[in-house]
């Protein structure tokens, strides 16, 4: 699927809902200078702007095949998108506060499409654990690891596995991790003639369906 300018300026300042906005500072790519920019999350596209007012994004920031972490820097509240290989780009941001960190850590790292393919799973598995009368499997939400080497790293490991009652059900029972919720939206057209904004809402419709049908078993 290809994408122009006119595409991402277009889904980057759409009516539909974000996922996360906000001010943050931004590393410059040759330069130690921290830039004040302001960020828009939509679906797995980072975009950063001049200010709020500004209708066409300096950058976009693809969120695949990446991690974020928790980095020593000149600028307290820092956080890094790491991507896998040596001659790629990682981006340091920083935010004004703890809370704003970490609420930005946790959307960041629930972005991508794989992200939402493992909640599919999860919930696939555990819907078919209730409807078999079992207890669900342990989940595995992404977890805040203490740091190691000046760093802590967003992490897809594993808790502890989840303790059942004699009746089968768990003792603390909650909800999984759920993707943020995104306007629904008719998808009419062929895919190669589609607009992005289309395409990323047509395939979000597989986990609104999955998660109404969890959401109906709990009742």
């Amino acid at each position: 699927m290809k994408l122009n300018e006119r595409s991402l300026a277009f889904y980057a300042t759409c009516d539909a809902p974000v996922d996360n906005a906000g001010f943050l500072y931004k590393r410059g790519g040759r330069h130690a200078a921290y830039h004040r920019r302001w960020f828009v999350l939509r679906g797995n596209m980072l975009f950063y702007f001049e200010d709020p007012a500004s209708r066409e994004p300096v950058g976009v920031i693809i969120l695949e095949g990446c991690t974020v972490e928790l980095v020593e820097a000149t600028e307290e509240f820092a956080f890094a998108v790491r991507f896998a290989g040596s001659r790629v780009r990682t981006y340091v941001l920083a935010a004004d506060s703890q809370a704003a960190m970490e609420g930005w850590v946790k959307a960041l790292s629930r972005a991508s499409f794989d992200y939402l393919r493992l909640v599919v799973r999860e919930l696939e598995q555990q819907l078919a654990a209730m409807r078999a009368g079992g207890c669900p499997p342990p989940r595995r939400p992404r977890a805040l690891l203490p740091r190691e080497n000046g760093c802590a790293v967003w992490s897809t490991q594993p808790p502890a596995t989840p303790v059942c009652s004699a009746s089968g059900e768990l003792a603390s029972p909650e909800p999984p991790p759920l993707p943020p919720r995104r306007r629904t939206s008719a998808f009419s057209g062929a895919l190669d003639t589609a607009s992005f904004a289309q395409l990323h809402e047509r395939y979000g419709q597989e986990i609104r369906v999955l998660r109404a049908q969890w959401v109906q078993d709990q009742l």
